[in-house]
């Protein structure tokens, strides 16, 4: 496979994902991608990865099961009442909320070990337009290339390396072609 070159916008500290899979700090890894692909046209529950240069804005983790020593310094533990609005008709839409919380959302704290570590991002986000869809995260897979609701995935070892070399500049940038 050869890979796509980089674009002008984007450096080395950069993680460069397409469909064949992502590129960071000089590795290329696999990943997973929304089951309705790259879109420049993102909505709720669409189930696509949005296209675009993205803000990683915050890391977190569950203390129970990763070690506060296996990330950088400014990883937040997820709390056992820590929830992600994804209903548009919320006015916290798109943000952290806490249980119990009335509209509709997603749990941070799930029985699988997808959410274990959690890498947020500024799609649609401080300010939220309802409906142009919520959390894509950086997360870990369920299975190798398995499709997410929108997010991008990978294997857990390649999650917690990328965590680890993040820093202030570094920018997710997912390309639709």
């Amino acid at each position: 496979m050869t890979w796509p070159a980089p674009t002008a916008a984007a450096t080395a500290r950069d993680l460069v994902v397409t469909r064949h899979g992502a590129r960071f700090r000089g590795r290329f890894l696999p990943c997973a991608l929304g089951r309705g692909g790259i879109t420049r046209a993102k909505r709720e529950g669409d189930g696509a990865t949005p296209a675009g240069i993205h803000r990683i804005i915050a890391l977190l983790y569950r203390p129970d099961r990763v070690a506060a020593t296996a990330l950088p310094g400014w990883a937040v533990p997820i709390g056992l009442r820590d929830l992600w609005s994804d209903d548009p008709r919320d006015p916290d839409y798109n943000h952290l909320v806490r249980a119990p919380h009335p509209f509709g959302h997603e749990r941070l704290r799930r029985a699988d070990p997808l959410y274990d570590v959690i890498l947020t991002t500024d799609w649609n986000w401080p300010v939220a337009a309802p409906g142009h869809g919520s959390a894509i995260f950086l997360h870990s897979w369920r299975a190798p290339r398995f499709p997410t609701a929108g997010c991008v995935a990978f294997k857990r070892a390649d999650l917690l390396w990328i965590a680890r070399r993040l820093d202030h500049a570094s920018r997710l940038i997912v390309r639709g072609d």
